[in-house]
């Protein structure tokens, strides 16, 4: 494991996400597999966790806050918040008492005394725009509660919203073979400003492990089949708003152009061969599912031809088809 610096620590260049981990949104998966997955991902160097209130209403938070009890290790841990309707209408009112009260559930369930990394979680862009919810994060920095604040964005123009925060501490964003124009929008910007870029969903939702076909089915739980055209969220969030089959078709155009047949791990090395990315952080619902994503760490770079290959795919093929806000 590779690691880059994240303001005055280390973070691994492979993180872990746990979207998987709330049972939510992907199928089940028990405690006993999932603290299996954390272990696995520690053991492997490891030491950057992402995770989410709203990842199982609390249980994704929960589980990680049991592992913590169970390691010496150093691991950083990043959650978020701003999802949670807590059952009024999406989205709240984001005032300070609110993002304190969910700030002190997630570390209740973390059982921890300071989130290391609070991200706000996709809110609408017109309340990053107005910038108060920004002043209540500093507020509960200054106060000890959070030791770093960020924010999880859809869209390049939400990035460029936020970077005019100060003390703005990191970037989550989409970014993977199928969203590639968000580096020429969004990552000099962030970098001359020492801003972190934490990438989200590398495997667009599983499409670029070239594991897929077009009889592929999934749970009705799994927002891969009640996602799939953005039908409760941003179509982004699954396949990166590529449709299924077009998705597919172009997975495979870009299988044949990487290395030999380890397609998840290169589309990662390809994330890493970016040096503004602080960490990429796919997620997993099995252990072996880890063991391939940290692979990709210890790749060699791609080329310089087979990064110019892939980015005339992009541009000829792939961009004009995605759906959703981006």
């Amino acid at each position: 494991m590779e690691y880059r610096n994240f303001k005055d620590v280390k973070i691994a260049e492979v993180g872990l996400g746990t979207w998987q981990l709330g049972s939510a949104d992907w199928g089940n998966v028990n405690e006993e597999d999932a603290m299996r997955i954390l272990q696995a991902y520690i053991d492997e160097g490891g030491n950057f966790i992402d995770t989410a209130d709203v990842y199982g209403m609390g249980i994704s938070e929960s589980i990680i806050g049991k592992f913590l009890k169970t390691t010496d290790k150093k691991i950083y841990v990043a959650t978020k918040l701003g999802r949670r309707s807590d059952g009024g209408t999406w989205p709240p009112k984001y005032t300070y008492d609110l993002l304190k009260r969910h700030a002190e559930d997630s570390l209740k369930h973390l059982d921890i005394s300071q989130l290391f990394l609070e991200q706000l979680h996709c809110i609408p862009t017109e309340d990053m725009r107005k910038g108060e919810v920004f002043g209540h994060l500093r507020k509960l920095q200054q106060e000890g509660l959070i030791k770093h604040f960020g924010a999880s964005v859809e869209t390049s123009e939400e990035a460029l919203i936020c970077l005019e925060q100060e003390g703005l501490a990191s970037l989550q964003i989409i970014f993977n073979l199928f969203r590639q124009h968000v580096a020429d929008e969004v990552f000099e910007k962030a970098a001359a400003k020492g801003v972190g870029i934490i990438v989200r969903v590398p495997l667009a939702s599983g499409l670029l492990t070239g594991k897929f076909s077009e009889d592929t089915h999934f749970a009705p739980s799994d927002h891969r089949n009640f996602n799939a055209d953005g039908q409760s969220f941003n179509a982004g969030e699954t396949f990166s708003g590529v449709e299924f089959k077009e998705g597919i078709r172009l997975a495979n155009k870009i299988k044949g152009m990487l290395p030999d047949s380890r397609m998840p791990q290169w589309a990662i090395r390809w994330i890493l061969d970016h040096p503004q990315v602080t960490t990429v952080i796919p997620g997993a619902s099995k252990v072996p599912q880890v063991y391939g994503n940290i692979e990709a760490s210890d790749l060699k770079p791609l080329s310089p031809e087979v990064h110019q290959n892939l980015r005339k795919l992009y541009n000829d093929e792939i961009k004009a088809k995605i759906r959703g806000h981006y």
